[in-house]
C-alpha cells in the first residue's frame, strides 16, 4: 500500500476505501447512518418549497465545493482517474439527474415515504427491462419477487380503494417507477466507472454531471428557479451535506466491506426510516392498504437480493462447527 503522504502512481489499485479508516473499521454502523442521512432527503426537499429540478440542481451543485476538496485527497495519494472512468461517472449523473427529478415528482405526489419505497424497487425494475429488451431471464428468486413487488406497488398506487394517501397516488407511482428504471442507469454505469472504489472522486462527477442536467431539464419544463428563498437554499444545504456528501460516502466505504446478507437488509434501512419519520415529521398517513403495499415491496426486495441459500448454508457450518468443538472439548 502507498504511503498516505505520497501520491500512488496514476492506475494505483489500492482499496481508496482504506483512506477512510475509521468508518472503514465499522462498515455496519457507517452504512447504517448513510442510510439514515439518505432517508431524509425527501422530507427535507418537501420542506424546502422548492420544484424538483430547482432542488436537484442546488443538492448536487451546493456538494460541489466539498466533494472537490475529497476528490482532491484521494488523487493526491492514488493518482488520477482514467478518463474513461470519469466518461462513465459522468454519463451516470445524467441518469441521477433523471432518477431525482422524477423521485421528487412521486414526492410530490404520494408523499417522501412512499415514494421513497417505490424508488427502491430498481432490483427488479432492472430484472424486467433486461428480460424485455434483452432475452435476460431473471434469476429465480427475482422470479418470484416480481408480483410480490408489483401488487405492493398497486397498493400503494391507490387502485383498490377510495381516499388513497396522496395528490394523485397512482401517477406517483408511475413517477416512482421510472426513478427506479433511472437509478438502475445510474448504479450499472457508476460502479463500471469506479474498479479501484474511489469514494468521492466519482460521486463529484456524477454530482456535476447532475446538476448541469437538472438544469437544463429546468429550462426545458419551465419549472427551474435560481434564486429560491434562504430558508430554501438553507434545507437544500441541508440535504446536500447529509445526503449527497455523507449519506453516499459512508455507503460508498461500507458495502464493499460488507456481506451480501447484510448488504440486503441494508436496503431496508432507508425506505423504512422515511416511511416513519415522514409520519412523524411531515404527518403522512397512508392508508392501511398502502401500508400494506409497502411490506410487500419490501418483503420483495428482500426475496430478490438476500442470498438465503449462502445463509443457511453458513449456519449449517456453525452449527456443525459447534458439535465438533464440543465434541472435541468432551475427549
Amino acid at each position: 500500500m502507498s504511503d498516505p503522504g505520497t501520491p500512488a502512481r496514476p492506475g494505483s489499485s489500492q482499496d481508496a476505501t482504506e483512506l477512510y479508516p475509521a468508518f472503514a473499521a465499522r462498515p455496519r454502523a457507517s452504512a447504517v447512518v448513510g442510510a439514515v442521512f439518505i432517508a431524509f432527503s425527501g422530507i427535507f426537499f418537501r420542506y424546502s418549497g422548492v420544484s424538483p429540478t430547482t432542488a436537484t440542481v442546488f443538492r448536487c451543485g451546493l456538494a460541489l465545493p466539498v466533494l472537490l476538496g475529497l476528490m482532491w485527497y484521494e488523487d493526491r495519494r492514488l493518482g488520477g482517474r482514467a478518463r474513461r472512468s470519469r466518461t462513465l461517472a459522468l454519463a451516470a449523473g445524467v441518469f441521477f439527474a433523471f432518477d431525482l427529478v422524477l423521485w421528487m415528482n412521486a414526492v410530490e405526489q404520494v408523499g417522501a415515504g412512499l415514494a421513497t419505497v417505490l424508488a427502491n424497487m430498481q432490483v427488479v425494475v432492472v430484472a424486467l427491462v433486461g428480460w424485455a429488451l434483452l432475452g435476460e431471464r431473471p434469476s429465480g428468486r427475482t422470479l418470484v419477487a416480481i408480483p410480490i413487488v408489483a401488487a405492493g406497488a398497486a397498493c400503494i398506487s391507490g387502485v383498490f380503494e377510495q381516499g388513497a394517501y396522496g395528490a394523485a397516488p397512482a401517477l406517483g407511482v408511475i413517477f416512482g417507477l421510472g426513478a427506479a428504471v433511472a437509478y438502475s442507469g445510474y448504479l450499472l454505469l457508476i460502479r463500471r466507472s469506479n474498479p479501484s472504489r474511489r469514494v468521492f472522486g466519482p460521486l463529484f462527477d456524477a454530482s456535476l454531471a447532475t446538476a448541469v442536467t437538472a438544469g437544463v431539464i429546468g429550462l426545458v419544463i419551465g419549472d427551474l428557479v435560481l434564486t429560491p428563498t434562504w430558508t430554501a437554499v438553507g434545507w437544500l444545504l441541508a440535504v446536500s451535506l447529509t445526503s449527497q456528501v455523507a449519506g453516499y460516502g459512508l455507503i460508498n466505504v461500507a458495502l464493499p466491506r460488507l456481506p451480501a446478507a447484510v448488504t440486503s437488509l441494508l436496503l431496508l434501512v432507508q425506505p423504512v426510516v422515511t416511511v416513519v419519520a415522514a409520519a412523524i415529521l411531515l404527518g403522512e398517513a397512508p392508508s392501511p392498504l398502502q401500508l400494506g403495499g409497502v411490506g410487500l415491496v419490501l418483503g420483495g426486495l428482500l426475496v430478490a437480493t438476500a442470498p438465503f441459500g449462502r445463509m443457511r448454508g453458513a449456519v449449517a457450518a456453525r452449527r456443525e462447527g459447534s458439535v465438533t468443538e464440543a465434541s472435541i472439548g468432551g475427549e
